[in-house]
């Protein structure tokens, strides 16, 4: 390995924890100001009637998720829309800490099944719109990876 390639495998590696951070920063922030809309279904439908208030989307799998023909097909559907409509697109490994970051807003001994955390919008409040410095870092993390031809870059959340 030169010495180039060392210091690029931990400059790459530093960034994406910062970006990690940032997306965890990004989601609890959006959940508390219900700007998250969760589900595969429920984005796709608010991706249909209104595309323009969404800044990103997540889409999110572990291992046993990858055989998934169903859920794999929806994400290909949604990223497609995305690209679309110039909606940034994450997709995402860490399911646990995923959980552990969005259930903690909500009462999950309701004996309710759990959410489907498989894809999560954060989209503008219709007042004010999000300006803050995690969603800009995930945005610059976003376009960096589109000008390196990774349209759909990946990140790991995890555990805690």
């Amino acid at each position: 390995m030169t010495l180039e390639e060392v210091v690029g495998s931990n400059s790459t590696e530093k960034k994406m924890e910062t970006v990690s951070q940032a997306l965890e920063e990004l989601l609890v922030a959006a959940q508390r100001q219900d700007c998250l809309t969760v589900g595969v279904y429920e984005s796709a439908k608010l991706m249909n009637v209104d595309p323009d208030s969404v800044v990103l989307c997540v889409l999110a799998t572990d291992e046993e998720d990858e055989d998934d023909i169903a859920l794999q097909i929806h994400f290909t559907l949604l990223q497609a829309f995305c690209c679309d409509n110039d909606i940034n697109i994450l997709r995402l490994s860490g399911m646990r800490r995923l959980a552990q970051l969005l259930e903690d807003g909500t009462d999950a001994s309701n004996g309710n099944e759990p959410r489907d955390l498989h894809c999560i919008l954060v989209t503008n409040p219709p007042v004010q719109p999000l300006q803050s410095p995690a969603l800009q870092n995930i945005s610059s993390f976003c376009e960096e990876s589109r000008c390196r031809n990774q349209w759909v870059p990946c990140l790991e959340l995890q555990d805690r």
